[in-house]
């Protein structure tokens, strides 16, 4: 791919420093006033420098992609956005190896993740996004009605929804981004795209795929990073802004909401999960301790649709717990570009304390620490951790701990169980084990988006992916992820006498 010329410019420490990659803003790749470092979590040393967005980089990208909706045809040209969709896709494909490598280094990616969510599946957002462009239909036909005397016929035309901020978490950035920023181009909207501060590169790496790879027009797409809280707010509450796309914390998540209200814009937000296993006790409870272990250690716990409550029968409790604990000894951990690695590392020291500062309160409440709670190095590492004893009302199974860590918490019958996963202010998703007709009868009664019966993955560019309460507003991916950037206009216009 190439990066662009380096520059050097003054860090937050005040030094100066190279700078890695740029921000894209108006079809131009720009440095800005300050950088801020991005770590390698394997190994807590510094990657590279990525340029600290100012206000007034923000205010620029949000005028650019106005001009690009207000002042182009790119909201009204298909066979562009479907040529430039394609471009991306081709772009995204042949500089895999490159990206693919960052996001390792950035994001603590194993292969086996590459593989899958955090590079090789998100890619085909793009493609799924320009092939359905290509069939979808945007207009709607109503038909006629009479109205006082009068015939007239009525349709419906779906029409981009302007301009997106779209706001990403540092998880999985490469599928956050794609699964926002695909549709909402898919849809003819302009977008400003803020990559998470913890992983500024991967998506400063998109963007200059974009300008360099790609014929979508300056100021369509626009790529900012930054450790400054108030660039987000200028995303949030200018009123050039049409729609917020966000994908974080639910307190995070409540405060864009409020802040979008003063000018209503539209507020997509993907938040946080507390999502439940349940084993019923005609599952197979070696399936079910596999699938629980080693999902919730995958990219080390920082998932937000992973099963972090494990509900099991309580005649079984000790029976499934032995299981998990002798899954998780299986697990290997370490450095993420070792094919035989499992699990990487936690994103920041700050994370890894918040994890273990929940384990410690867990412990102290009454939890019983079967195995893990260590933090281990250099890097971010903690070791995948099993508790059981837990009260479902406490804060580590109420709490998003978004770390790798499992709590086993026993019910009484069926119904039980379903109070139990429904205990929560999240749902986002879940997973049942047992027989078929009973497990997805569970299943319909626990309030979700997602769910998962005996190990089925629902999770591709086609299907919808969102959640219930303060897991979120929306859905992304599938048909669903395209309309929530499309408005719809109705039209009428009166039928000749003659074709009454």
């Amino acid at each position: 791919m190439g990066s662009p010329e380096t520059a050097t410019i003054e860090s937050a420490d005040g030094a100066e420093r190279p700078v890695d990659r740029r921000m894209l803003i108006d079809g131009g790749l720009v440095a800005a006033a300050r950088s801020f470092p991005s770590l390698n979590p394997a190994t807590g040393e510094v990657l590279g420098y990525a340029p600290d967005a100012t206000i007034y980089d923000a205010e620029r990208a949000v005028a650019a992609a106005r001009r690009a909706f207000d002042e182009t045809d790119w909201s009204t040209n298909v066979d562009l956005r479907i040529r430039c969709l394609e471009q991306l896709h081709s772009a995204l494909v042949e500089h895999r190896d490159e990206l693919g490598q960052l996001t390792t280094d950035e994001v603590g990616a194993t292969p086996a993740l590459l593989a899958g969510a955090q590079y090789d599946q998100p890619v085909e957002i793009v493609r799924f996004y320009a092939d359905l462009l290509k069939t979808v239909d945007l207009t709607e036909d109503l038909g006629n009605i009479e109205i006082r005397g009068g015939l007239h016929h009525r349709w419906v035309e779906k029409e981009a929804a302007g301009v997106v901020a779209a706001i990403i978490a540092y998880n999985y950035p490469n599928q956050l981004a794609l699964a926002k920023l695909a549709p909402a181009l898919a849809a003819g909207c302009t977008v400003i795209l803020k990559a998470a501060p913890d992983t500024p590169l991967v998506t400063l790496a998109l963007g200059e795929l974009i300008a360099n790879h790609t014929d979508i027009p300056a100021g369509v797409v626009n790529v900012l990073s930054g450790a400054d809280p108030e660039v987000g707010a200028v995303l949030t509450t200018n009123a050039d802004v049409d729609a917020v796309t966000f994908t974080g914390s639910t307190p995070t998540g409540r405060r864009i909401m409020a802040a979008a209200s003063d000018t209503l814009k539209r507020v997509f937000l993907e938040l946080g999960g507390k999502s439940a296993a349940i084993v019923l006790d005609d599952a197979d409870f070696k399936t079910a301790a596999t699938f629980s272990a080693f999902s919730m250690v995958t990219h080390a716990g920082q998932g937000c649709a992973l099963t972090s409550r494990l509900l099991v029968p309580r005649k079984h409790h000790d029976e499934i717990v032995e299981l998990i604990k002798t899954n998780f000894s299986f697990v290997r951990y370490g450095d993420p570009n070792d094919p035989k690695t499992y699990m990487g590392p936690l994103i920041s020291e700050k994370q890894r304390d918040k994890v273990d500062g929940m384990v410690q309160r867990a412990v102290a409440a009454g939890a019983t620490l079967v195995t893990g709670g260590e933090k281990k190095g250099p890097g971010y590492f903690y070791t995948p951790t099993l508790l059981t004893n837990v009260d479902p009302d406490s804060e580590i199974a109420q709490e998003e701990v978004f770390g790798p860590v499992l709590a086993v918490i026993a019910y009484e019958d069926d119904d039980d169980a379903v109070r139990i996963a429904n205990n929560s202010i999240y749902g986002l998703s879940g997973a049942i084990f047992g027989g078929q007709d009973r497990a997805l009868a569970m299943a319909r009664r626990i309030r979700t988006g997602t769910f998962s019966i005996n190990g089925g993955n629902y999770f591709s560019p086609d299907a919808p992916f969102g959640g219930y309460k303060q897991s979120g507003i929306g859905r992304e991916m599938g048909v669903a992820g395209l309309e929530e950037f499309q408005e719809r206009k109705t039209f009428a216009v009166p039928v000749a006498g003659d074709d009454k």
